[in-house]
């Protein structure tokens, strides 16, 4: 903008905000300087903490210490904390304690990382912030009360309700669609009170601030221009470096920032305006940039007179306390999100749902496996079961595989937007984490074997762990080598078993095992080869499952469909498969004794991928060239039946002469017990699919066509804790690529008499095309020619083979209603399987056995509608009393203090809306002492914030004036006290963390 061209804007300014005295400034400039920081994305961490982070670091405290007017925000704590224990000397440690107490540097969010929220499980979006927060509360004895979600690619409708149960008081967001950002820019609607669920309402609403168009970045005030490359460049001279302020150029410089300004100000509602000063990788040389940015504020400033506007550094937080203090009444806006995002009209952000599919499923086991190693790791150390194993390396297994899973919720990690080498890093430290996991969980269980066992070549024992806190009803399989074994348990009773070949190995066989658990509670078998026939020696042998072959199916067969089905069930479907072409037909569900023609096809998107003809599909970018076409020619299929288990496995060969299918179904149901224990295990289609290599630029989905009249409404999950209506949208421009949506853990299809749900293990894409249609994105392979994405290995050039899980119910809304939630459980936390060898393991020589037989083990068992969302020791060393921790840092802030091993982290979650199930949505009343008595004695019980920072009865948060006086809903209306003891009572959605002191040993 020319000097002075901002003179038509202060006119309207003055119109919106009139001057009061001549000296008072009309408007006021909240400068919040930040680095954007991504943990992962063209570089790996340890790249980047060496190219820039430490001096972003270094230099920031220097600056910050030198000058009492400069402020910072400092966001990612994986890059905090490295710096905090690798580099900060002490001296850098005193000054930063300073500057906190001060409030001249503030930790705003405070997550490990700044979490995606279109893909990631809300479970592990909490772990991540309650790592960063810990951390904190602990160093500092500091709380985040104010978030900054600036740049994931669009905004989760569960992050408010979150980031309200961790006593924030205001949100920041920017990634929004284009077109609604202009709409809300021109009515001034960017400011708002946002209640994410809809059964919690205001009890846990946030105030939302959406970043205008020109987002978190500061264009034209970069003076220390762009990191390199391996390390800092030896002359000081970097690229793209500002020229610095001058007496010539200051004029320029401040009528430029004056300009910006005053746009940014008619958007919003309070004579207020957040400036985000900073970008990507900025501050790595403060000094530069702080020298230069103090000489254009003080110019700005010292017109004040004239312009009426005032420029100040500041923490976030003074600003949200500037526009809190006008008591202004503000919009509500309800659980609705903001996905998916589109940056311009043919830039829908709908790509990165299925993008590096293999790494969505890694980080989804890994944090499976954390939840079941945690509780495994409490129980242990509560019930103090083996004094050999030292209760600080098991924290640090557990520790590591935390840091792994909370660093891939990272907004370019989880999403696979990143490069090769970063997806490396990801998968490693993933992978390592698990391993010591693993190894903490053979520690554990070494001594638990079936007391009859002894050493048998060839044997193995097999422990089974239920990390869920209901009785779990289940098929565990194992891999064996020959099909003659016996499988017994811990009391040397046999066990209903079944025995196949192998759908991937086909040499092995598959051993089906039907087992029930309780809650937080082990099983024991022993798979033992049978060495004569069963009739010589009465011992009980599996079932081995016949198989009927149909041989391969032309797709174009042009016969008549539907004439030759074979039937496959159990007590709660009849799937009909059609013999004339290999694919499903329909389903018969029997408490509606309705038929819905059900069918299912692999199908491919052609990307379009040539940057100089428009607009590409890419990591991030969903962009077809046309419709979806079928990736196969033929379908061979088999099914094989048992009294367990029958699986029906298709497939699909992408062209007649194919060897290796490209695509595969395997379709499980379960013939199992009817009771309620086993409800769940009846009323679900197991399906696992393979899914590649994929040619090149091409998005495979599995597309399921029903006859149900759906008007392509959709239901998708928001990161796994509740559902959103997803009416397709027509749209000139975009219409397949913007009817995408996340699906992280569900989504479902419906009529007025029946529902098709489906459950993920992993995220992925999901979208309506069609009535009676849902298909999910599966797996992506692009190639394109920007040279960006070139120069920077940030291709999706993925030629994995990946094994996705989806789980299908089918009946009334009534029923499907009451079995989604548990079921979703039942899939992301199945049964862990430990297998040892019984002729010794590797790792360590075979152990004496001791029995622990169910009945001697206290098993954990809550409502059918109360969901054990954590039980863990997390190590902690900080008081839980908040006068007391501080007292403590003030005294020796270097002191080492010891874990508090006797103080659990439970979580717990209503599973239910408010209005979903008759019986499920009602409040509960839950004795945790009673519940827990089963992991020792209860000293007392302490509600606390999400993460754990703040005793609830202490948390206070601000509230806002809103337009809609409504405040609560349903059941839900009163907020649940803090509990007085140990009986609480959770209400629909709702999350409640506590603190439990248990006795010593």
């Amino acid at each position: 903008m020319e000097p002075w061209g901002w003179l038509p804007l202060l006119l309207r300014l003055g119109l919106m905000w009139p001057l009061g005295a001549p000296s008072e400034p009309r408007l006021r400039v909240f400068v919040v300087p930040h680095s954007h920081m991504d943990v992962g994305w063209l570089h790996t961490v340890q790249e980047s903490m060496q190219a820039y982070v430490i001096n972003v670091y270094n230099t920031v405290v220097e600056e910050l210490t030198l000058e009492k007017k400069r402020r910072f925000i400092a966001v990612e704590q994986e890059y905090f904390r490295l710096w905090w224990d690798g580099v900060a000397s002490d001296e850098q440690k005193g000054q930063v304690h300073q500057l906190v107490a001060e409030g001249r540097l503030e930790f705003v969010l405070g997550g490990q990382v700044m979490h995606d929220e279109a893909v990631t499980h809300f479970d592990d979006q909490i772990l991540q912030l309650t790592e960063g927060h810990s951390f904190l509360y602990e160093t500092f004895a500091v709380r985040p009360r104010f978030s900054w979600q600036v740049d994931p690619f669009g905004a989760s409708a569960t992050t408010p309700t979150l980031f309200a149960l961790a006593g924030f008081n205001a949100h920041v967001i920017s990634r929004i669609d284009y077109d609604l950002k202009e709409a809300m820019q021109d009515n001034r609607q960017l400011q708002f009170v946002w209640r994410g669920s809809r059964s919690l309402s205001a009890q846990q609403e946030i105030f939302t601030h959406v970043l205008d168009q020109f987002g978190y970045c500061s264009e034209g005030f970069y003076w220390d221009g762009e990191p390199v490359f391996p390390g800092p460049p030896t002359d000081g001279l970097y690229p793209s470096m500002e020229m610095p302020v001058t007496e010539n150029s200051i004029p320029n410089f401040a009528s430029l920032l004056l300009g910006n300004v005053l746009a940014r100000a008619t958007l919003f509602r309070t004579p207020h305006v957040l400036w985000p000063w900073g970008c990507d990788r900025q501050f790595f040389n403060a000094s530069l940039q702080f020298t230069n940015m103090d000489r254009v504020m003080e110019e700005v400033n010292k017109f004040t007179y004239q312009h009426g506007v005032s420029m100040e550094y500041a923490m976030l937080g003074s600003y949200f306390r500037a526009v809190h203090a006008h008591q202004l009444s503000w919009p509500v806006r309800d659980q609705r999100d903001f996905l998916p995002y589109s940056s311009e009209i043919f830039h829908a952000w709908t790509g990165f749902y299925a993008s590096r599919s293999g790494l969505k499923a890694l980080a989804r086991r890994a944090s499976a496996l954390l939840y079941a190693g945690e509780s495994m790791f409490t129980r242990h150390v509560l019930l103090a079961l083996h004094p050999h194993l030292d209760p600080a390396w098991g924290l640090q297994q557990l520790q590591q595989l935390r840091w792994a899973v909370s660093e891939v919720q990272h907004h370019d990690a989880i999403t696979g937007t990143h490069a090769l080498k970063v997806d490396d890093m990801f998968v490693e430290h993933l992978s390592t984490g698990m391993q010591g996991v693993h190894t903490l969980m053979a520690s554990i269980i070494q001594d638990r074997s079936p007391a009859h066992s002894g050493p048998e070549p060839g044997g193995r024992f097999a422990v089974v762990y239920n990390p869920l806190a209901w009785t779990v009803t289940t098929i565990i399989t194992l891999t064996v080598d020959f099909p003659n074994v016996s499988v017994t348990d811990e009391s040397g009773r046999p066990v209903p078993a079944q025995v196949q070949h192998s759908k991937e190995m086909p040499s092995a066989y598959d051993l089906h095992v039907l087992t029930t658990i309780p809650g937080l509670s082990y099983r024991h078998y022993s798979i033992r080869p049978s060495r004569s026939s069963q009739e010589d020696t009465g011992e009980p042998e599996p079932f081995v499952a016949s198989t009927q072959h149909f041989g391969h199916r032309l797709r174009t067969h042009g016969g008549q469909v539907g004439s030759h089905l074979v039937p496959v069930e159990n007590d709660c479907y009849t799937v009909f498969l059609d013999t004339d072409t290999n694919l499903m037909h329909s389903i018969w569900e029997r408490q509606s004794n309705r038929t819905v023609q059900v069918t299912q096809s692999f199908m491919e998107y052609h990307a379009k991928s040539n940057f100089d003809q428009g607009p590409i599909s890419d990591n991030y970018v969903f962009r077809p060239d046309g419709r979806a076409e079928p990736a196969w020619e033929t379908v061979r299929m088999e099914i094989m039946a048992g009294p367990l288990v029958t699986e029906i496995r298709q497939d699909f060969y992408r062209e007649v002469n194919d060897s290796e299918p490209t695509f595969a179904i395997y379709s499980r149901l379960v013939h199992g017990p009817q009771s309620s224990d086993g409800e769940l295990l009846c009323h679900r289609i197991e399906q696992e699919y393979r899914v590649g290599p994929l040619e090149l630029n091409r998005e495979a989905i599995l597309r399921t066509s029903t006859d149900l009249n759906t008007g392509r409404v959709l239901y998708s999950d928001n990161n796994g804790y509740q559902m959103q209506r997803r009416p397709y949208r027509q749209d000139t421009w975009n219409t397949i690529a913007r009817n995408y949506y996340p699906m992280v853990q569900s989504a479902f299809i419906q009529d007025r008499r029946s529902r098709l749900v489906l459950l993920s293990e992993q995220a992925h894409g999901v979208s309506s095309q069609g009535n009676g249609q849902v298909e999910v994105m599966l797996h992506r392979r692009l190639w394109n020619d920007d040279k960006l994405a070139l120069d920077n290995d940030l291709t999706l050039n993925d030629s994995s083979v990946v094994h996705p899980v989806l789980w299908l119910l089918l009946g009334p809304w009534t029923l499907t209603s009451g079995l989604h939630q548990r079921s979703g459980l039942a899939l992301q936390h199945r049964p862990i399987v430990m297998l040892r060898e019984m002729n010794g393991e590797v790792g360590g020589p075979f152990s004496a056995p001791v029995i622990t037989a169910p009945e001697q083990q206290k098993a954990v068992t809550l409502p059918s509608s109360v969901h054990l969302q954590i039980l863990s020791i997390p190590g902690w060393k900080y008081s839980s009393n908040h006068t007391e921790h501080l007292q403590t840092l003030r005294k020796d802030r270097n002191r080492e203090a010891k874990a508090d091993l006797r103080r659990v982290l439970l979580r717990l979650q209503h599973l239910y809306e408010v209005d979903q199930d008759p019986v499920l949505s009602q409040p509960v009343t839950v004795n945790l002492q009673s519940v827990l008595r089963g992991l020792g004695s209860v000293v007392s019980v302490e509600e606390r914030s999400l993460t754990g920072t703040w005793n609830v009865s202490e948390m206070h948060r601000w509230t806002w004036s809103t337009r809609d006086p409504h405040h609560h809903r349903g059941s839900s209306s009163h907020p649940s006290p803090p509990p007085g003891g140990p009986e609480v009572t959770i209400y629909p959605k709702e999350i409640r963390t506590f603190f439990i002191h248990f006795q010593e040993q």
